[in-house]
């Protein structure tokens, strides 16, 4: 038997049992007394049990009606608030939120927004991580998921949007462009101090250089200092060790104060792609529909 066909009659049970006639409970219902009275004869002859003793004045509980009553009320009860959250969580986005974002934009440019989102609904239990390892969303819990780069074809299991791509551009401090010069151009670019991003494998990510629509040079240097950590890759570049090629996210504050300076404009590179990622099942939960929206919305990555 389907759990559906289980809760066949129960409300007109419950109602007959408070009423004490099909009459009554038909009054209370909206419906015919005859519907009624049939509706409780089709659960008595599904449970095979008599659920009322019926005489010319008053229907009473067998005390099999009795036990089957009290089950009866509680269950209504808990339908009853269930609704209640699922229409609260409408208008307030509520319960544990778990996400997951790259470490350095994460924590540069999620969190904030995060932050404010959980001020903004005191309800809400954010549970956030940072990392930039894989991590698979349905097997770890997440509800949302902010990716740079990532697969070029998401599985269907997965709802995704994309926010826009990486500005990629080579900057310097100040101080180091005056002791060292200002390069005029890839070849001159080639012979300065290096500052670049090192993986755990003891590979660094090679400098993109982009020579006309569509013809990209990967350009593996020699780094003057190597480091696996945007922050500190800034860092470094600030106390004038050399130049990177840093995305725009990431550095954009430090050239708005004159901490650093955008070397070669025209090798401007388009970076790796920002989505929006969640699990399909997920996405009408009104927690996070919202995160979703504000991060859309919000979420820079020029």
């Amino acid at each position: 038997m389907f759990p559906s066909e289980r809760l066949k009659g129960i409300e007109n049970f419950v109602a007959t049992a408070d009423a004490g006639s099909f009459t009554a409970a038909a009054e209370r219902l909206n419906l015919t007394s005859s519907a009624v009275g049939k509706s409780v004869a089709r659960l008595e002859d599904r449970l095979r049990t008599r659920l009322f003793e019926r005489t010319t004045r008053r229907l009473a509980l067998t005390d099999a009606g009795v036990a089957f009553y009290r089950t009866c009320v509680r269950v209504l009860a808990e339908l009853e608030e269930a609704e209640a959250v699922l229409a609260a969580q409408r208008s307030e986005p509520m319960g544990r939120l778990r996400m997951d974002a790259p470490a350095t934009f994460g924590r540069l440019r999620v969190w904030p927004l995060v932050l404010r989102f959980a001020k903004q609904h005191p309800h809400l239990r954010p549970h956030v991580s940072f990392t930039d390892r894989f991590v698979d969303l349905l097997d770890e819990g997440i509800d949302v998921g902010v990716r740079i780069g990532g697969a070029e074809h998401w599985p269907g299991s997965l709802g995704h949007r994309y926010l826009g791509s990486e500005r990629l551009i080579f900057c310097a401090s100040p101080d180091y462009l005056t002791k060292q010069g200002t390069p005029a151009s890839s070849v001159e670019l080639a012979q300065h101090d290096a500052v670049l991003y090192g993986r755990a494998d003891g590979t660094t990510s090679p400098w993109l250089i982009e020579h006309g629509p569509g013809t990209i040079e990967r350009r593996t240097m020699e780094g003057r200092i190597t480091v696996g950590n945007g922050e500190a890759q800034v860092a470094a570049v600030k106390a004038g060790h050399g130049i990177a090629q840093l995305a725009t996210w990431l550095v954009c504050d430090e050239i708005a104060r004159g901490d650093l300076v955008q070397v070669l404009p025209e090798l401007t590179t388009e970076g790796l792609p920002l989505n929006l990622v969640w699990p399909v099942g997920k996405q009408l939960l009104p927690k996070v529909d919202a995160m979703l929206e504000l991060l859309a919305a919000e979420l820079q990555i020029v």
